[in-house]
């Protein structure tokens, strides 16, 4: 009997590039990292699988800063990882491999991962849209711990539609799994809720930093008011809420964050004898795991906690809150590095004030490319929602995306 387009998986043909975070079976994996360039994965991921199950054609990996620990994508063992709009600028993090490829057309659309902004991050810095899901969507079996659950995968695309039906193909559950997202009704997809309109939605915004103390560059604060503008004129009620890092994690976020973040550093195994071979941040994080005693890392994890809770509960009344996704336009190649690692650290705070709140409360999260500098460089602003509330932020991106199209946007010279 003759396939028909109801019975052949739904990706068949579609090139999907994945991070080198993942394991693909027979293929080089690195992390980004010397200690690991000689590693070939001898297994899939789940998640590959099921790209593979879903037609995809796995067509190479992308390039990741090691261990996907920073918010650019420059490491030791290859060339900087550039900005298709601007060579001479970043594409962001960790997922910049993924994203520079989508937007310099070398794949329709790519497979990223976000610990603390990693798809958002590049979705914006290269005008492409970037989906985080919520916490427990996308399994990481079986090698992948879900530690606090602040990572998963996610993809990269040009368009809302192509992001839902990745995450349709992505979106797995396995035995074992510390967290699983709330499912989808009975025969729904991802790709049914970027095909509706959402109806009037109730919006939160804030654009301050609070007790981190960035601050936000003009072009973004107008990308931010023409975002706002623009859901005003499409019926949204958009109304103002206090930035969640001080409203409700007491003004620590930002020391009780940067514990778990060495933390997770420090979760890759390294040979002792191979850890002089790290990147500098690497080192650093990871000496900075080893010097915090146990009770003050459960300490952090616990203050994370309760303001999360706290979070939740104030913003269960919107369906969506409004911020930008980063605080500066794309930064140049080279901006984070060569000053030590704690200086790059804040480098990276600074550029990065808005996305990490939502890795830790588990909220989907998106970067939608709305706007774009004097300087023609790709600005995005983020859509966080309720937790399972995937499906109305796709509807809105997918509004907003009718209302101010964005796919037929390319970088110069393509």
């Amino acid at each position: 009997m003759a396939d028909t387009p109801d019975t052949l998986p739904p990706l068949l043909g579609v090139p999907v590039p994945v991070k080198d975070l993942d394991p693909v079976a027979g293929v080089p994996i690195t992390f980004g990292s010397r200690v690991f360039r000689d590693t070939t994965a001898s297994f899939d991921s789940d998640m590959v699988a099921a790209l593979r199950a879903a037609g995809t054609i796995l067509l190479g990996k992308t390039n990741t800063p090691e261990f996907g620990s920073s918010c650019y994508t420059e490491n030791t063992i290859a060339p900087p990882t550039r900005n298709p709009w601007d060579t001479a600028l970043t594409p962001g993090g960790s997922s910049g491999g993924a994203a520079a490829a989508v937007a310099a057309g070398l794949a329709p659309a790519a497979q990223g991962s976000d610990g603390g902004g990693s798809i958002r991050i590049p979705a914006a810095a290269c005008g492409l849209f970037g989906l985080k899901p919520t916490r427990g969507r996308i399994s990481g079996a079986p090698a992948k711990p879900d530690l606090l659950g602040l990572s998963t995968a996610g993809p990269l695309t040009r368009t809302v539609l192509d992001a839902a039906l990745l995450l349709d193909a992505m979106a797995i559950s396995r035995p074992g799994d510390y967290f699983t997202a709330p499912p989808l009704p009975p025969g729904r997809t991802f790709a049914d809720a970027a095909r509706r309109e959402p109806g009037t939605l109730r919006i939160g915004r804030y654009a301050d930093t609070g007790e981190l103390a960035v601050p936000v560059h003009p072009e973004v604060l107008a990308a931010y008011e023409e975002a706002t503008r623009l859901l005003t004129a499409l019926g949204h009620e958009v109304e103002e809420i206090p930035e969640p890092q001080d409203a409700h994690f007491g003004g620590t976020f930002g020391r009780d964050f940067a514990v778990v973040w060495a933390a997770m550093a420090a979760a890759t195994p390294v040979e002792p004898e191979r850890e002089p071979e790290l990147g500098p941040l690497n080192r650093w994080l990871r000496e900075r795991a080893r010097a915090t005693p146990v009770p003050d890392y459960i300490a952090a994890c616990a203050a994370l906690q309760r303001g999360v809770r706290s979070m939740v509960a104030a913003t269960a009344p919107y369906d969506a809150v409004l911020t930008p996704t980063l605080a500066l336009p794309p930064v140049p190649v080279g901006h984070f590095g060569e000053q030590g690692p704690e200086r790059e650290f804040r480098l990276m705070t600074e550029f990065t004030p808005f996305t990490s709140v939502y890795n830790v409360s588990g909220q989907p999260s998106v970067s939608v490319p709305l706007h774009w500098s004097r300087e023609g460089l790709p600005i995005g602003v983020m859509l966080s929602g309720r937790m399972g509330g995937e499906g109305t932020l796709l509807a809105l991106s997918a509004q907003l995306e009718a209302a101010r199209p964005w796919a037929h946007r390319v970088p110069p010279g393509l």
